[in-house]
């Protein structure tokens, strides 16, 4: 698989508009790991293997535990996330998939009581970024640089 057109060097104006919503995020008081969570679970659905190669080696940096990322396409299924991880990522699931169905009122509300509406803008910035992030590099076909074993 070969590499597309890189963005950055083709409109960096662009690319920059974009790492400035991606510092807004990084810098906006957000759990470090909500959003690794975010990053890793919108990257899953949408296929890229850039963003989780980077993302997963960026949660494992900040003390994510290997199992949790392991099982974080099933996390419905462990009792291993508090209720504001649920809330996160049933956000982001809805959010990144929001062609299917929107946003609907059961996952936004028990986002807004369990976050209140000062996190939850922040939790719906850092969702979007790495949608538009993930967008970039699929279509780009960005890929991981190979670990040596």
């Amino acid at each position: 698989m070969s590499n597309r057109i890189k963005l950055l060097q083709a409109h960096p104006d662009a690319y920059k508009a974009v790492m400035g919503l991606e510092n807004y995020v990084v810098n906006s008081g957000l759990n470090k790991t909500h959003l690794e969570l975010i990053k890793i679970r919108a990257s899953q659905i949408n296929g890229c293997a850039y963003c989780l190669d980077m993302h997963t080696r960026d949660a494992l940096k900040h003390g994510e535990s290997q199992q949790r990322i392991f099982v974080l396409n099933a996390w419905r299924d462990t009792s291993f996330f508090t209720s504001e991880e649920q809330a996160v990522l049933a956000l982001t699931e809805e959010i990144t998939q929001i062609s299917h169905a929107g946003v609907s009122d059961k996952t936004y509300e028990q986002a807004a009581s369990v976050l209140g509406d000062d996190y939850l803008a922040k939790v719906i910035m850092a969702i979007t970024v790495i949608n538009v992030w993930n967008r970039i590099s699929v279509s780009t076909r960005l890929e991981p640089a190979k670990a040596i074993a």
